[in-house]
């Protein structure tokens, strides 16, 4: 029995005399801890528990309004074919997509914004998990070449946060199509000298991270994120092996050198900014001055 819903609240509408509805998604549970947060608390908190240190998933504009110096700038991205495939499962794929953009007010599953981080001018594009599991199908291919066309255009390093499940079957090799995609638009960045910096969030994995999200020259995780391929049952059935506790985790991936560092959100718009600081040094005047050497007696 829920004695605050059942009994205490029942008497304080009486006391006061008001039938006014409190909303339901005034309180967050936390999925680690399993503690409640206030909302405003978790929002003000980067949607980190404030008990526990876990990262609940958070939405593409919210992550580039607290990585981008305010004033950044939203992109319109291509259209693609909404349903190249007139595909039906259950339901018509065109019916998921209308409801995840009119959930998500979203036309697909990437954001793509440019501005500053700590002054320092940037692309940005974001995956928005909530929009059919951040998958990948034309849309989002689209939108990550359009980015990397613009950080060229604009000498600007691209940084992309991935929070995907992998390809889109509801777009079969069109969706498929985009990995090669995808990877020849990070091609088109280091080929500019510029910088491309990928922030691996939960969950991160399938053909997001068989493609472009392991060809960054660095690669950032956020505590706890899982990372990889395939499900962890599917590993060990085909290898018929007992995988190693947290083997999809942030931190086993740092410690086995697949990442370069794992970062507190927090933490993160500092980083990017140092990060690239480092990164293009050399465009400082003065950078490569090297003092003249001593004569050889």
């Amino acid at each position: 029995m829920n004695w605050i819903s059942e009994w205490a609240l029942p008497k304080i509408k009486t006391l006061f005399g008001t039938s006014r509805e409190v909303p339901e998604n005034l309180w967050h549970k936390c999925s680690n801890c399993e503690q409640m947060v206030f909302h405003r608390d978790l929002e003000r908190n980067l949607r980190v528990c404030p008990h526990c240190g876990h990262h609940e998933r958070m939405g593409a504009r919210q992550r580039l309004e607290c990585t981008l110096d305010e004033g950044w700038q939203k992109i319109e991205l291509p259209k693609v074919p909404a349903d190249p495939l007139k595909f039906r499962d259950q339901r018509r794929y065109s019916e998921r997509l209308r409801d995840a953009q009119a959930k998500s007010g979203l036309d697909d599953a990437v954001v793509v914004g440019h501005g500053t981080i700590d002054g320092q001018p940037a692309v940005v594009a974001a995956f928005e998990f909530f929009f059919l599991g951040g998958s990948m199908g034309a849309g989002v291919g689209e939108a990550l070449v359009a980015a990397a066309r613009l950080a060229v255009l604009q000498d600007a390093p691209l940084i992309v946060f991935t929070a995907s499940g992998g390809a889109r079957m509801q777009e079969g090799a069109v969706s498929l199509m985009q990995m090669p995609r995808t990877v020849i638009a990070t091609q088109m960045v280091k080929e500019a000298g510029l910088p491309f910096i990928v922030v691996m969030c939960d969950p991160t994995t399938g053909g997001v991270t068989a493609s472009f999200a392991m060809l960054g020259d660095i690669h950032i995780a956020e505590p706890n994120a899982m990372i990889g391929f395939a499900g962890a049952r599917v590993i060990e059935q085909t290898v018929r092996e007992k995988l190693p506790e947290g083997f999809q985790r942030a931190e086993y991936l740092l410690a086995h050198g697949i990442l370069d560092m794992v970062v507190k959100r927090g933490d993160m718009k500092a980083t990017l900014a140092q990060v690239i600081s480092l990164l293009r040094v050399s465009e400082l005047p003065g950078a490569l001055e090297l003092p003249p050497p001593a004569p050889v007696e």
